[in-house]
């Protein structure tokens, strides 16, 4: 295990980091994302009401192994209070540091007051967030987006500002409103214009898809950081490719057809383990699908694929295939 990292060295040398997605971050995607060059990770989005109750399943996300790291948790809720109390919970599994959702834009979790809809009463926010930099002696950042929308002039500048002036280590910025989901392209520019008024760092989320777009999200924006979320579900080696670009300008072959095979196998293998063969077959799926998309006949391996409840017939298909491709090269 490589020696802890201060916060502070985190945010050094423009970290790529693997966003806060429910039911794809957990423990086991963290360990695969690292393995392949995530320089960070964060867990699921836990509800501090769930946490407070002691619930199973907010219990499970908590958990950090040891060689989990770094990783920060991230809670979200309503209740200033509830997510103080949430914190100092969360802090007792020593995370990297406690992030604060206020960006999530689905319409049962923003229109309840939390996530995103934080935004639309931004002191409200800055005064939540002071009250958990208050409880907890770990650094607390903050994830959220431009705007809940369709604001001509987003609060995002002046929030920056002043989360920083609260204690808030770092800011994370999806650029989109709220209002956008995952439509319309991300405006990097807000992203520039919160790093340009502030002293800590800020991590630009939005659209970074490859080597490329992280590449130019940072010299566009001067933020200390990429954020990557979707393109990660489909195609973990983006880590890999986005550090291979920003350490040494090399922009290096995409995953062969045996990497993205084998890598089908330990995704099910792995999550079997962990949820059983009726739960974790079809999990697995929103990953293969991405795994193999590119493939010769990869359509037809994926309905194969996704059609087979068990692991043993999963695996099967998988090494089937991939005997064709051996006799077909």
């Amino acid at each position: 295990m490589p020696p802890a990292r201060t916060f502070e060295q985190l945010f050094e040398g423009q970290p790529a980091i693997l966003a806060p997605m429910e039911d794809v971050t957990g423990a086991i995607y963290r360990r695969m994302c690292r393995e392949l060059g995530a320089d960070l990770c964060v867990t699921e989005f836990i509800n501090v009401e769930g946490l407070l109750r002691g619930c199973r399943k907010a219990k499970k996300k908590l958990f950090l192994a040891p060689d989990d790291t770094p990783t920060a948790i991230q809670i979200y809720g309503s209740n200033p209070e509830r997510l103080a109390e949430a914190a100092e919970v969360a802090e007792a599994a020593q995370p990297a540091f406690i992030d604060i959702n206020c960006g999530c834009w689905v319409p049962k979790i923003a229109r309840r007051g939390a996530g995103a809809g934080w935004l639309r009463d931004p002191e409200a926010m800055v005064k939540m967030a002071a009250m958990v930099v208050d409880r907890v002696s770990l650094p607390v950042t903050v994830k959220t987006r431009i705007g809940y929308g369709p604001e001509s002039d987003m609060p995002i500048v002046e929030l920056a500002k002043r989360l920083e002036d609260v204690g808030v280590r770092v800011l994370t910025i999806h650029c989109r409103t709220a209002k956008m989901g995952h439509n319309g392209e991300a405006d990097w520019s807000w992203a520039k214009k919160a790093q340009a008024v502030t002293r800590m760092p800020v991590i630009v989320n939005g659209d970074v898809k490859d080597a490329l777009s992280a590449r130019r999200a940072l010299d566009e924006t001067g933020c200390a950081g990429v954020m990557v979320g979707r393109r990660a579900i489909e195609h973990p080696w983006v880590f890999r490719e986005i550090r291979a670009y920003l350490d040494r300008g090399e922009l290096i072959a995409p995953p062969t057809p045996a990497e993205r095979l084998e890598m089908c196998r330990k995704h099910l293998r792995a999550y079997v383990e962990d949820r059983g063969e009726k739960r974790g077959v079809p999990a697995t799926r929103r990953h293969l699908g991405g795994y193999i998309r590119g493939l010769r006949n990869g359509s037809a391996l994926r309905r194969e694929l996704f059609t087979c409840p068990t692991l043993e017939g999963n695996l099967e298909i998988l090494d089937r295939f991939e005997s064709g491709l051996a006799s077909a090269a």
